[in-house]
Parts: C-alpha cells; structure tokens; sequence
C-alpha cells in the first residue's frame, strides 16, 4: 500500500471518532483466511442515535453494527475489476461475520467505496441512485453498496475522511479550505501525500512560511529538520543551491563595487536587473565589460 492511502487511512483512524462525537471508531480490520483478502478498514458503529445529524453518508450507518471501507484515491484504477475485487473483500468479511457468529448471524455488513467520482461505466452497469449529495446507492446491492463521490460532497468538517479522496480543482478547493482547520503537521502531510496542483500546495507553503508565531515556526523547523535527515538528496540540494546563491550574491557586489570606481551610476532598473540576474557567467561578464564600458548599458549588454 502506498504512502497517500496510509494517510487516507491514517486520516479515517484519526477523524472519524472525533468527527463523530464517538459515535463510530475506525478499526483496523482482520485478515481473512483467503490468501490475503483484506479490505482498506472497518467502521465500527458505536453509538448509532449520534450519526442521526451528522452530513451524509453517516446517518445511513446506523442500521450497522460495522461497515466495510474501501479508499481509491486520485490516480487509483476505478473499472470493473477494481470495484469487483471491493465487493469481494466485503463478501470475504460478510462470510467471515456469518462464521464468528453461532447461531449464524443474519445481518449484512455494507461497503462504502470512497473515490473521487463515479465512473461512467459504473453509472451504466450498476444504476447508482443519489440519495444525498455525493453518496450513492449501488445496484444490486443497493443499501450494502454505497458509492461516496468525494468531489461532489459539500466542504463539512465531519466529511474530512471522505474529503481526502479528492481529485483535481475539488482537491484545491479540499486543501484550501481543510489548511485553516488542521494542525500544521497534517497539513503538511496532505501536501506531500495528496496530488494537489503546484499553485495550490505553493500557496499554502507560502502561508505558512508567513507566520509570525514563535511556537508554529519552531515546530515548522523541527519538521524541516526531519524531512531533511530523511531525504539526503533533497539536503544536498539545498546545501548546493545556498552555496550558488552565495556564489551570485558575491558576483553583484563585486560588479556593482566596478562601477562605483569608475563612476557609472545605476538607475533603479539597472539594479532591478542585475538583483534578478541568477545567472553566474552572465554576471561575470559584465563584471569584465564594466572594467572597460563608458557606460551601464555598455557594461550590461
């Protein structure tokens, strides 16, 4: 399993309890005796009558003492095969229920598949029936097959579990709005494991590279501290990066000492240019054409 479904995963053992007001807990569930048939997690239905005014799909779990949970992420395969070997996990942990229980137990444990959308084929095959906003029921299965398309479901703090199955400008508008809501180590975990656009994960870096909070920005460099140690490549990046800009810093001021000597005033857009020059050989060449130019713009061409 890849490091974006253990953070879905992570986000659905560490939300839905609060989220829920405890009404449901997540579980890791067991391994079923089908050389490894294992489903993504089992929501375990604590307390029924607390779900009743929680946003949809929640209410529909109180007729549940557990729910299978399966997770296709932005870029997971959502054909046949993939939903079908979903409904095999689920029949694999329904048996495994009916085999626990003595008498047999007579009850359904129903899957909730959470992707960000749903398939065309699927709305061809199986007729899905909206019954809230995002959340289908799957035929034939009908209530034992619910459908959570995460793109569609409203922006609702009880929704986040599901919500991190976005994709696309749903994922944008997801990471945007969840940023001001969670603590910054699980922001910054969405961004490393969520495949939003570079525009969006920038702009919340950027935010939080702007906190004035003595407490957030340790912790920030606590973990930068981290993802460097892990990551020697990345730390050897940025050591030969900072020994360039070092490298570039230098050449300006030289270049600007050469033509103070020689009495070649800068106008604004001429310290503009050479401020934003992050070329070194370009820099070194006009260090050697001032040496000689009668003129800035001699020295600068």
């Amino acid at each position: 399993m890849g490091q974006p479904d253990l953070f879905a995963k992570r986000t659905f053992a560490e939300e839905t309890e609060r989220v829920t007001a405890g009404a449901v807990m997540w579980q890791d569930p067991p391994e079923i005796r089908l050389e490894k048939v294992q489903a993504d997690g089992l929501l375990v239905i604590r307390h029924p009558g607390l779900l009743a005014h929680l946003p949809a799909p929640w209410p529909a779990a109180q007729a549940y003492e557990e729910i299978v949970v399966e997770l296709k992420l932005a870029g997971d395969h959502l054909d046949t095969s993939a939903v079908e070997r979903a409904l095999l996990r689920r029949q694999a942990r329904q048996v495994q229920r009916v085999e626990e229980r003595a008498p047999s137990w007579p009850g359904e444990t129903p899957l909730w598949l959470a992707a960000p959308h749903v398939p065309e084929w699927l709305r061809q095959a199986r007729h899905p029936v909206r019954f809230a906003p995002g959340c289908y029921a799957v035929e034939p299965l009908g209530r034992c097959f619910v459908w959570v398309a995460a793109n569609e479901l409203p922006l609702r703090d009880e929704l986040v579990p599901f919500l991190v199955a976005r994709s696309g400008q749903p994922l944008d508008q997801f990471a945007r709005w969840v940023s001001q809501r969670r603590p910054l180590e699980w922001v910054l975990s969405m961004l490393k494991y969520l495949p939003m656009s570079t525009t969006t994960s920038e702009e919340l870096l950027w935010r939080f590279a702007r906190t004035g909070d003595p407490e957030i920005d340790a912790r920030q460099e606590r973990i930068l501290e981290v993802l460097l140690s892990a990551n020697p490549r990345m730390k050897q990046r940025l050591v030969d990066e900072g020994r360039l800009e070092g490298r570039l810093d230098e050449a300006r001021a030289t270049l600007r000492r050469v033509l103070a000597h020689r009495q070649l005033a800068l106008t604004p857009e001429d310290e503009a240019r050479i401020d934003a020059c992050a070329d070194l050989a370009a820099l070194e060449r006009w260090h050697d054409q001032a040496l000689t130019a009668s003129s800035v713009p001699q020295a600068l061409r």
